[in-house]
């Protein structure tokens, strides 16, 4: 059993060839820190901001974050950052090859990073040969996104405003159909307070003598028998317009607030981390790439070191 984890031939060949694999994983080493240079790779420096939503409405389950972060994948926003940096040029992309479109669009992929964090904010990732370059993108999309959130409330509240318009301008016109027929039924029939013109008919139509005869006139006679054919009609329409009147002044504030909120300028983002211009490059992280090529080279350098030390091992015993 303990031969089976005996180590001392593993040790033996290591230790045989210890000047070769060291040699070989310095020379890794070496060419790992050259290779991760700027004369072969581009170093690429990174901006970000952090952000949550604000001002804005549901549109479905989705909570406002994911609402953002839809927004700011959009192909929308995508366009107008190419268009407004011109990143076909910026990235080195030509029009003439068949496929730019999409190199353009996996390039700005892998370039622009926007994800949700843990704590339900939306990070904003740019990494970019330019520093500035990187922050400037960073600060346009968060533009673009309340400018992109702003159009989309605009129409939504202009519809409501428009909305309130319509039923203002309807109840206007009857109300004024209401008045109208005030005016109408006191200028031809002498109507204008049912109740006061009442005391004041009773006063006139009930006087009586020392005989307890009524005493009347012609005003008073006309005035009551247009009462009894108008009174009821003065006393609704006067109750319609007490009514129609507070919905009325209720619909006008709903239609002033939509207007006021349409007319503002707002901002649908609250930035909890600025973006800035790095000055550390953040790719390649040169100490990994030296790491990674020693540490390969060494394991690979004793794999071949094994398979040569067998294949003796093997031709000793033929």
């Amino acid at each position: 059993m303990d031969k089976y984890f005996d180590n001392t031939p593993l040790i033996r060949v290591i230790y045989k060839w210890k000047w070769h694999i060291i040699i070989i994983t310095v020379i890794a080493a070496i060419l790992g820190a050259i290779f991760s240079g700027p004369r072969f790779i581009t170093p690429l420096y990174k901006s970000e901001a952090i952000l949550y939503p604000s001002n804005v409405s549901a549109y479905s389950d989705e909570t406002f974050s994911e609402q953002m972060l839809q927004i700011l994948q959009s192909n929308e926003i995508m366009d107008s950052l190419v268009e407004n940096f011109n990143l076909l040029e910026h990235y080195g992309i030509s029009k003439e090859y068949k496929y730019w479109k999409t190199v353009l669009i996996d390039e700005y992929r892998n370039k622009v990073t926007i994800t949700k964090t843990p704590y339900d904010a939306v990070s904003i990732k740019v990494m970019d040969k330019d520093p500035q370059y990187a922050c400037d993108m960073v600060n346009d999309i968060i533009r673009l996104y309340d400018q992109k959130v702003g159009t989309m409330h605009k129409i939504k509240r202009l519809e409501v405003v428009n909305m309130y318009k319509r039923q203002l301008l309807e109840k206007d016109r009857y109300l004024d159909s209401l008045r109208n027929r005030l005016t109408e039924i006191a200028t031809e029939y002498g109507i204008v307070s049912v109740e006061e013109q009442s005391r004041e008919i009773a006063k006139g139509y009930l006087k009586t003598s020392d005989n307890n005869r009524v005493v009347n006139n012609d005003g008073v006679e006309s005035l009551k028998s247009n009462m009894e054919k108008y009174a009821s009609e003065v006393t609704t329409l006067n109750e319609l317009i007490k009514a129609e009147s507070k919905t009325y002044s209720t619909a006008k504030l709903d239609y002033e607030q939509e207007l006021r909120f349409y007319n503002a300028d707002m901002t649908f983002s609250n930035i909890v981390s600025e973006p800035y211009v790095a000055d550390k490059k953040s790719f390649p992280i040169r100490w990994i790439v030296v790491a990674i090529s020693a540490l390969s080279a060494c394991v690979l350098s004793m794999v071949v070191v094994f398979i040569i030390e067998n294949r003796k091992a093997l031709f000793k015993q033929k």
